[in-house]
């Protein structure tokens, strides 16, 4: 699927562990095939989370910044994006604002609290899996 895509935190962090994994193979196709949306707030969520005590054995901090890095480098920014509030757990309202103000297509999670608002304003909110399953 070609356009613009918001890929979650959890998909994000589950590419970094497992490359291979199905939220791996996602954002790949993201990448290569889509352009991809973050915001700062976005970015800041993903680096907070893999910052926590439970993934320190698995990532020094120079390898979460450099992958921060490539995730900024490689998508579309958002900023100034006006206040979204739509899902049950307000921290994850702020996909919803890259997506709608970035005219997003599609938002690429796991987390239930979103899937849940599929479709949002005319954007699929899809698992990593039907992602890659969409021709």
């Amino acid at each position: 699927m070609n356009g613009r895509i918001v890929v979650d935190t959890n998909v994000y962090i589950s590419r970094l562990l497992r490359e291979q994994s199905i939220p791996g193979r996602a954002v790949a196709r993201a990448w290569s095939e889509a352009i991809t949306l973050v915001s700062a707030a976005t970015l800041d969520e993903l680096r907070m989370v893999l910052l926590r005590p439970k993934f320190a054995r698995y990532f020094r901090g120079e390898e979460i910044e450099s992958y921060i890095a490539q995730v900024w480098n490689l998508a579309l920014h958002v900023s100034n994006a006006p206040p979204i509030r739509a899902c049950r757990d307000p921290k994850d309202d702020k996909f919803l604002e890259v997506a709608v103000h970035g005219r997003a297509e599609l938002i690429v999670t796991g987390d239930a609290d979103l899937l849940v608002l599929h479709p949002f304003r005319g954007i699929a909110i899809l698992t990593p899996a039907d992602y890659l399953n969409l021709k």
